[in-house]
């Protein structure tokens, strides 16, 4: 199948991209800058991306920046609906609905014009990547002390399993609103946090903060799991030795 993956050079892209390659499919990577199996647009302007979609069955958005992502996704729906693509599957995230952030309502402001764009849809959401914990351990622990949100729950999961998904669903009819995807563990971001220290051999102190506002709340409430939809196989743990074994 022709199938066009916005975001196909991240995190995300770069494992679902692999995995249709693996499959025999045929994707195309919108990008900025040409490159091998790209096609040039640029999702924030609309140059060039009524020639990314042409001749495309399925168009993949796994594209995102903060504060874009609705008017770029206007601009992916005008051209795939002109285009008469087939099917447009999107990438969400769980707990949009119950936590308070302006990057998840920009989620489900694009959901929400995806339901109404006249483009036969399919909308994943899953839980946080191991990727973004990773990265936020990354940068919380640049001084001696390694501050976490006390209580928090998170069910991180990994990329390559939604690779896996999405590379399903892309191919597979039009289904509107899917089971969510998570990882296989709900843990206590303390407790991620100290996995990922052991991991990358830092000595952090790790310090639980019962932070204050709507957000905290919402987190330590579990606004970010799905426990019913835990399907993700790669723990956090085999994520980080994973890692560790490629950098030794």
């Amino acid at each position: 199948m022709e199938i066009l993956v916005t975001g196909g050079t991240g995190t995300l892209g770069r494992a679902l991209v692999a995995r249709l390659r693996a499959d025999g499919h045929l994707p195309r990577v919108l990008s900025r800058r040409p490159g091998d199996g790209r096609i040039v647009g640029d999702l924030e302007t609309g140059a060039g991306v009524p020639e990314a979609v042409r001749g495309v069955d399925t168009v993949v958005h796994a594209a995102t920046r903060f504060g874009h992502d609705v008017p770029a996704a206007a601009r992916l729906l005008k051209a795939a609906r002109d285009a008469d693509v087939r099917h447009l599957v999107f990438i969400s995230i769980v707990g949009i609905d119950r936590v308070p952030y302006r990057y998840y309502r920009d989620k489900q402001r694009v959901e929400r014009l995806i339901e109404d764009g006249g483009v036969p849809w399919t909308i994943l959401r899953a839980t946080q990547f191991h990727d973004l914990l990773a990265m936020l351990f990354g940068a919380l622990s640049r001084s001696p002390v390694l501050p976490v949100l006390a209580g928090a729950p998170f069910q991180p999961v990994d990329v390559r399993d939604v690779a896996d998904r999405l590379a399903a669903l892309a191919v597979a009819e039009p289904a509107g609103r899917v089971p969510a995807l998570a990882g296989p563990q709900i843990r206590p971001m303390a407790d991620l946090a100290r996995a990922w220290l052991h991991a990358t051999g830092r000595h952090r102190l790790v310090l639980p903060v019962r932070a204050p506002g709507a957000f905290a709340r919402a987190v330590r409430a579990g606004g970010l799991v799905a426990p019913s939809h835990a399907d993700g196989r790669i723990t956090f743990d085999e994520y980080l030795a994973a890692r560790t074994s490629v950098r030794s």
